[in-house]
């Protein structure tokens, strides 16, 4: 898109936000029709207001699968932005994901909050993500009061978004997926395990679905 085109189409549309049409675009690929339960962040908690908030919202879709798919808004541009036409990346160049075997979009809210700190430490650190690294936890639940044998994370490319080209870069969605502690040791001490661990995770979960009663290791 040129310098011209993009203010012709501002100028029709004030409210324009490309990165955030890039993201529902795709998810509208994967989910033809479907009204995601959205939620917003309060504008006055945005790090942009001095809030220590670094998203926008999050949208849960529900997959006919079986399962909640979330992504985030505000790893990447999103609003009408001209000085950030035609880069390489898309801001941090993704937005996270992840997937629950969870009932309802309300129960998906402990997953919430863990993408903001997550997206808070990226921000505050100046530290990405990138596919195939793990995540640690505190060796407890990553679902607070609730007891389970899931405690860290690995990333992975989504398995079902797909990399697209803005006119703000490239965007890709990486896929938090949830591990037990087990599998976190075996992957501290030899990285090359996170590929074993997808290989042999893939059988059961074809879709990295981070199930919370999953007490099962895979390492």
């Amino acid at each position: 898109m040129t310098v011209e085109e993009f203010r012709k189409k501002l100028e029709e549309n004030q409210d324009w936000a490309p990165g955030w049409d890039t993201i529902e675009q795709e998810f509208e690929r994967l989910y033809p029709g479907q009204e995601p339960m959205h939620y917003g962040t309060l504008m006055h908690s945005r790090a942009i207001f001095g809030g220590d908030n670094y998203l926008d919202g999050y949208s849960v879709y529900d997959s006919p699968k079986g399962y909640k798919h979330l992504v985030t808004f505000g790893m990447t541009e999103l609003y009408a932005d001209e000085d950030k036409l035609g880069g390489e990346w898309n801001g941090w160049g993704y937005e996270m994901t992840i997937k629950l075997a969870e009932q309802t979009a309300e129960d998906c809210k402990w997953a919430i909050d863990m993408l903001s700190n997550l997206a808070r430490y990226t921000y505050t650190k100046k530290r990405f993500f990138e596919p195939f690294q793990y995540i640690a936890g505190n060796g407890t639940s990553l679902h607070i009061g609730v007891e389970s044998e899931i405690t860290a994370l690995i990333t992975i490319p989504d398995t079902e978004a797909q990399t697209l080209d803005s006119i703000y870069g490239r965007t890709e969605f990486i896929q938090l997926v949830g591990i037990t502690e087990r599998e976190f040791q075996a992957i501290g001490e030899n990285k090359d395990n996170i590929q074993i661990l997808c290989d042999r995770m893939k059988k059961e979960y074809p879709d990295f679905v981070t199930d919370m009663g999953r007490k099962k290791s895979y390492l």
